[in-house]
C-alpha cells in the first residue's frame, strides 16, 4: 500500500505544532484515512492516577483515531522537559522499538500519517537520538510549524539548513500567527523567510481562540490549503 508519512516539526517549543497537526488531520480525515503518532509527551497533567496527553488527545479526537491511546502516545511524563530528559527523571526510558511498533500498528491501513515531534528538530528522545533521526528511520518527510515572532527567520533557517544536511525531505513549512494582534516582525515575517529560503510555504494558520482550537469544523478549514499542498 502507497502511504504517505510526515513529521509535524516546528522551530521551537509551544509554537502550534499540534494545531497544525489537528488541522491537517482534520481536513485529510474528510477523504483519507489518518493515523496520528505522538512518539513521547512530557508536561502531561494527572487525572485519576493516570498521566493525560491532552497533544495526543487532540490530536486522535481531530483524526477520528479508534486506535488506543497508549498506541498513539506510548510514553508520557509529567514534567515539561525534553522527553529523554523527562524519561530518564522519571526512571522511565523511551524505547525506539516501541515507537517503530506503534508506528507501524498505526498506519497499517493509513492513507497518511502523521507523527508530531516534542519540541523541535533535535531535540532528544534517548541520548543523542532525536526527531531528527527518527525522521530518517520511518521515512517521514517533514512538515515545520513557524512560529511568527521576533527571531523566526533565524530558527526555521537553522531547522530548514539541518535537514538538508541530514538528507531529510521536507515538504514545506507553516507560519502560525502567535497573537492575536500582529507586530511589525510577525507582519514582515512571511515575505522575508519567502526570500531568505527555497522552501516551500504550505500556508499559514491564523491566531485561533480556544474555542476555534477545540471546533473540528473550524480546524479543518483551516487545514484544507495546507492538506491541498501535501
Amino acid at each position: 500500500m502507497s502511504r504517505r508519512a510526515y513529521l509535524v516539526t516546528g522551530t521551537d517549543t509551544g509554537i502550534g505544532k499540534t494545531l497544525v497537526g489537528c488541522a491537517l488531520a482534520a481536513a485529510l480525515a474528510r477523504r483519507e484515512r489518518v493515523a496520528v503518532l505522538k512518539p513521547a509527551e512530557t508536561g502531561c497533567r494527572e487525572e485519576r492516577g493516570e498521566l493525560v496527553p491532552d497533544d495526543a488527545v487532540r490530536l486522535r479526537e481531530a483524526a477520528q483515531s479508534d486506535a488506543p491511546l497508549d498506541v498513539i502516545c506510548p510514553f508520557r511524563y509529567p514534567e515539561p522537559l525534553a522527553p529523554s530528559l523527562a524519561a530518564e527523571r522519571a526512571g522511565r526510558p523511551i524505547s525506539i522499538e516501541r515507537v517503530r511498533e506503534c508506528f507501524d500498528r498505526l498506519t497499517d491501513s493509513a492513507d497518511i500519517v502523521l507523527v508530531e515531534s516534542a519540541g523541535g528538530l533535535l531535540v532528544s528522545l534517548v541520548d543523542r537520538y532525536s526527531f531528527a533521526d527518527l525522521a530518517a528511520e520511518l521515512s517521514l518527510e517533514l512538515i515545520v510549524v513557524v512560529g511568527s515572532r521576533l527571531g523566526a527567520l533565524n530558527q526555521t533557517l537553522l531547522t530548514l539548513e539541518c535537514a538538508e544536511r541530514r538528507g531529510l525531505r521536507i515538504a514545506g513549512y507553516v507560519m502560525n500567527q502567535l497573537t492575536a494582534e500582529q507586530d511589525l516582525a510577525q507582519r514582515l515575517n512571511p515575505q522575508a523567510l519567502a526570500a531568505l529560503t527555497d522552501v516551500r510555504c504550505l500556508g499559514s494558520v491564523p491566531f485561533l481562540t480556544e474555542a476555534e482550537r477545540s471546533d473540528r469544523s473550524r480546524l479543518a478549514e483551516i487545514g484544507e490549503p495546507l492538506a491541498a499542498k501535501l
